[in-house]
């Protein structure tokens, strides 16, 4: 009897089986899908069972206080090398640093970000060093000017930033006194005026701003130079050009108005005017 031979050829469904694996998106689903998918569902099955959860909580917490109470991690002291005495006590009042902690738990971000609103401060750094050494290195704003903004007095410095409130004007008589609603915003042209004023800056008394648009210059023996609202720099050094050619400003001068570029107008003192009444009388032969 003669043995039954098979077909060699495959049947039709696995023929249609090997054409479909034979797609990359089928094997790439097979392969890599499929796995990652039974994946997925087991860790949100096991994230959504409270029992789980709270073990891993735990252990987590665990392992972490077990990471921080390590000596390496242990911040004992605190040093600020460049902070004033009154910028070391704003700082531990916003800071809130408590030591000894672990570098773990001290938010060096935070901390940052906390120092650097202080007014006084400019910008801040803020490190830990190895030996158990929390740093805080910070850049002071440096005032300039004393704005007097209504009924309060405050230190200013070249940014137009204010650094502190000031008590009284006599605390700071070596910084210029500012005047105005809005003289915080010309800050640098306050500190152009200045350098024009070099020859004469120990006779400055203050800048008034007027209408937040210009300045008035107030020098001591009531003498005021009023300036135009474009050109104010340059207006004042024509000012300081006739002081130098024919000494203006120690002549009985009150006001010396520039508003008006192509006409400056001076205003004489009232002594002065009764001297020039005086001398026009004597002038004409009439009794003064």
């Amino acid at each position: 009897m003669l043995p039954i031979k098979h077909d060699p050829s495959p049947s039709l469904l696995r023929y249609r089986a090997e054409r479909i694996w034979l797609r990359k998106s089928v094997r790439q689903a097979v392969r890599i899908w499929l796995p990652l998918g039974l994946a997925s569902w087991l860790v949100i099955g096991l994230a959504n069972n409270e029992t789980v959860r709270a073990a891993a909580a735990d252990t987590w917490k665990g392992l972490r206080t077990t990471v921080a109470e390590q000596p390496e991690l242990r911040v004992e002291s605190l040093s600020m090398p460049d902070a004033s005495d009154d910028l070391m006590a704003q700082i531990f009042a916003v800071a809130d640093i408590n030591l000894p902690a672990s570098s773990l738990d001290i938010d060096v971000a935070r901390i940052k970000t906390a120092i650097e609103g202080l007014d006084a401060v400019k910008s801040a750094e803020v490190m830990i060093h190895p030996g158990g050494i929390l740093e805080i290195r910070t850049t002071e704003r440096v005032p300039t000017i004393v704005w007097r903004d209504g009924e309060t007095l405050r230190l200013i410095d070249d940014d137009g930033k204010r650094v502190a409130i000031l008590a009284r004007r006599a605390a700071r008589p070596d910084l210029p006194l500012v005047v105005g609603d809005g003289a915080d915003r010309a800050i640098p042209e306050i500190h152009a005026m200045l350098d024009v004023l070099g020859p004469i800056s120990a006779r400055v008394r203050g800048f008034v701003r007027v209408g937040e648009r210009r300045w008035d210059v107030v020098l001591d023996r009531n003498q005021t130079i009023m300036l135009p609202e474009y050109g104010g720099v340059t207006a004042l050094r024509r000012v300081m050009a006739f002081d130098t050619s024919q000494n203006l400003l120690a002549r009985d001068v009150e006001v010396i108005d520039m508003r008006n570029g192509d006409r400056p107008v001076l205003r004489l003192t009232d002594n002065a005017i009764e001297q020039l009444r005086v001398q026009r009388a004597y002038v004409r032969g009439e009794d003064a």
